[in-house]
């Protein structure tokens, strides 16, 4: 009989509380991986996961939980917590780099209370006008985060970002930005599969293709998240790497 895991995501408390059962495998980690990311997806400051009902056969499938902290370090750059209330196997938890503990009460109580102003997000049809209407909002929030100097490059990225999906995708986007002190990073959540690939520097003669070599000259980093229903771009900005 084939394993699986089952989820609960709780979106009642202060951050978001999935809750994990089942038998955690070869078979089922990629099931967890994608749980897992479209939660992040939504750009959480933070994100409790508790694995209290979720058994380990084995130990490689950890890895999983691994792989969605190196993935999302930079972006959404949530904090994430796991906790195993009365699970004796700690140690093998601990060796996934999450923070663990024994109870959600503490996990919750050390991620304190959300800062709701440190994230925005906007929804937008693919439709002209649509690249407008994010450097608007864009441009509002960084100045009201007095992070003006980073509002040009922002504003790049999201232009790129969105008329990709505008002449790609054809579906509906979320522009999601975030402060982390004195940094921003700006991402295009879509809802078509198809992963933009950056081939590197085009020829002066070519048309188009010019559009993540942009985003590639202004960001500190890049990336793109699969998810079960879309994908998500990224790119992570710095004030010490100004261009415009």
């Amino acid at each position: 009989m084939p394993s699986e895991v089952r989820h609960l995501v709780n979106r009642d408390q202060s951050f978001p509380l999935v809750r994990l059962t089942g038998v955690l495998d070869a078979d089922t980690a990629a099931p967890v991986r994608s749980t897992l990311l479209d939660v992040l997806a939504g750009q959480p400051e933070a994100v409790v996961v508790d694995v209290a009902g979720l058994r380990v056969l084995q130990a490689d499938a950890l890895s999983v939980l691994r792989e969605v902290l190196d993935e999302t370090r930079d972006w959404p750059a949530a904090r994430l917590a796991l906790c195993c209330p009365g699970d004796a196997n700690g140690t093998a938890w601990e060796s996934t780099g999450w923070p663990v503990w024994p109870d959600r009460a503490g996990a919750f109580a050390a991620l304190g209370s959300p800062d709701q102003g440190r994230r925005v997000s906007l929804e937008l049809e693919p439709v002209v006008g649509a690249a407008r209407r994010a450097r608007g909002m864009i441009t509002e929030t960084c100045l009201r985060w007095e992070l003006a100097e980073l509002a040009g490059d922002a504003c790049i990225v999201a232009t790129e970002m969105v008329n990709n999906v505008v002449a790609h995708a054809h579906t509906r986007m979320w522009v999601l930005l975030a402060r982390h002190g004195d940094t921003l990073s700006v991402a295009v959540r879509d809802e078509s599969p198809v992963l933009p690939r950056f081939a590197g520097p085009v020829a002066p003669t070519a048309y188009g293709g010019r559009g993540l070599l942009l985003i590639d000259s202004v960001a500190v980093r890049w990336g793109r998240l699969a998810l079960a229903g879309g994908k998500v771009v990224w790119a992570h900005l710095d004030p010490e790497r100004i261009t415009v």
